[in-house]
């Protein structure tokens, strides 16, 4: 029996007819999306769900739908579908991170100019018949310093753009390379140079923790009078209620944003203020990108569904059947490696070496390696996946090197896994035990027996008396709780390490005051995916 696919959003008729010449049953109903209920009640009759932002993919829907092995979302974002339980379910959610690269950074250039010339204003005002020719008193671009706070793919594009344009380009991003930079024509500086300097900022980062509220009301007051700001990211990435002040005092000339906090926005504090451009959320909305896009996902659901290839899966490796059987606890923990070491990892990096010793010498590599890079990035890209990567690494210049040897220890096999930046290098390895749990085995080149757990800190420290005290007293002063507690280090009186299992992360005043006590070099909150 063929495959049957659900189309539940707006998709080209190009792409709905892929499916059907590759032989698959599909069903397009445009405007299912909309209807949760009845969405949730025919799930259970498709193999495969062809989304765009419209459908939510909730519990409840994967809950009915018995069939399902994949989602394909035709777009980057995927917040509209939970994950995790589609993970539990074991559907693989795709999505297509590259269709709409071009389309994006275009709308954030055109915002640029829009901003820089009071456009929508002007417009408006000669629409009503007025001639206020004097009013609109814009300003050029050229020889303008753009900052550009993340420079990936879209950010990429846009530096690229704007160097035509004659713009003086400074980007932020941890993962930028100076090797990178300089191929890119763009002079890499850390946050803080960038808000002082720069005469228009762009942002082009994933809503992370990390990421979250980036340009601040502490960091907007940073920035250079007069600095006009441009967000088609993501909502949340700024301050919005401290930029509308900071528009209303007249530090900040203007501001254009593609995307909001809350979203549909019909509420919101940058409305109505003179010299901000709002639109509704219109990266990707060219009919070029929205075609790539359909394509993309009509070739990616066909080929998983025909012959079991995964591409662009953020929730499933790509690796076969049989493969999956042996390696997915080994895949487990190489995303694990690589999540910790770029949890530590603030500065850009080099390179990544990984080393497979044993049993795991003789698994699909590249798979492993996917699944230690994916993790690496994770730490400043929640939507990055297996396939795109090594991609992005490239891109970004990180050079990735790979050793297998044979059985060299205690271990039946394990993995090893260090990064390299300007300034140093991590270092981490792990194996898998016998009830398929993965393990940290070695951090620093300190020995250590160490499960993964959800909430986790960590802490280095000279081997001094006084120091599980210090943390014991702390937590319990603060109210957390410790689940479990592992101790290593390299020798009686040298450097040490410790990883406590939490029940939740603690709040920062909790690491400002272990930070108080002088007792340790290093103070680092974690968090993992666990089951």
């Amino acid at each position: 029996m063929a495959p049957k696919v659900l189309v539940s959003d707006k998709l080209s008729e190009t792409a709905v007819q892929i499916f059907r010449d590759r032989g698959i049953d599909v069903d397009f109903m445009p405007d299912l999306g909309k209807d949760k209920d009845k969405l949730a009640e025919i799930i259970g009759n498709y193999d495969g769900l062809a989304i765009r932002s419209a459908t939510r993919v909730t519990p409840t829907i994967l809950a009915a739908a018995d069939k399902l092995k994949v989602i394909a979302r035709a777009g980057i974002g995927t917040d509209n579908i939970d994950k995790d339980a589609a993970s539990q379910k074991g559907v693989i959610v795709m999505n297509t991170p590259f269709g709409n690269m071009i389309t994006t950074a275009e709308h954030a250039i055109a915002m640029m100019f829009a901003v820089a010339r009071q456009i929508p204003e002007a417009s408006a005002s000669t629409h009503a018949g007025k001639w206020e020719k004097s009013k609109f008193m814009g300003t050029e671009l050229t020889n303008k310093t753009l900052g550009v706070i993340g420079a990936g793919n879209i950010g990429g594009i846009v530096c690229d753009r704007a160097r035509g344009l004659k713009m003086k380009v400074i980007a932020f991003d941890p993962f930028l390379s100076e090797e990178k930079a300089d191929k890119m024509q763009v002079e890499k500086v850390e946050l803080d140079e960038l808000l002082e300097r720069a005469d228009f900022i762009t942002l082009h980062v994933p809503f992370t923790e990390q990421t979250k509220n980036i340009l601040s009301r502490e960091n907007i007051a940073k920035t250079k009078k007069g600095v006009r700001i441009i967000n088609c990211a993501r909502g949340g990435l700024v301050d919005e209620e401290a930029l509308a002040d900071a528009l209303k005092s007249g530090h900040v000339a203007g501001a254009a944003f593609d995307v909001f906090a809350k979203e549909p926005a019909t509420e919101n504090p940058l409305f109505g203020l003179p010299n901000v451009v709002c639109t509704p959320h219109l990266g990707a909305a060219t009919t070029e990108a929205q075609e790539n896009v359909a394509l993309q996902v009509a070739d990616q659901m066909s080929n998983y569904l025909l012959t079991g290839a995964v591409e662009n899966a953020l929730n499933m490796p790509s690796v076969t059947a049989e493969e999956a059987k042996v390696m997915g606890p080994w895949i487990s923990l190489s995303a694990h490696l690589g999540n910790f070491i770029g949890q530590l990892t603030d500065e850009p990096i080099k390179a990544i070496n990984i080393l497979y010793d044993g049993v795991a010498s003789e698994m699909n590599l590249e798979a492993l390696n996917c699944s230690v890079v994916a993790g690496i990035m994770k730490s400043v890209n929640p939507d990055v996946n297996m396939v795109s990567a090594p991609v992005i690494a490239k891109e970004r210049g990180v050079k990735i090197s790979t050793t297998s040897q044979d059985k060299s220890g205690a271990f039946e096999g394990y993995v090893k896994v260090t990064v390299v930046t300007e300034m140093r290098e991590r270092s981490i390895g792990g194996t898998v035990f016998s009830d398929g749990k993965p393990r940290f085995i070695q951090i620093k080149g300190i020995n250590i027996d160490a499960e993964v757990g959800r909430h986790m800190l960590y802490t280095t420290n000279e081997d001094v008396p006084g120091i599980i005290g210090a943390l014991g007293n702390t937590m319990g002063a603060e109210g957390v709780n410790i689940a479990n507690f592992t101790l290593g280090r390299a020798g009686a009186g040298g450097e040490a390490i410790a990883l406590l299992y939490l029940d939740a992360q603690p709040k920062q005043a909790v690491l400002d005051k272990l930070e108080a006590t002088g007792m340790f070099t290093q103070i680092k909150t974690l968090e993992f995916d666990v089951n």
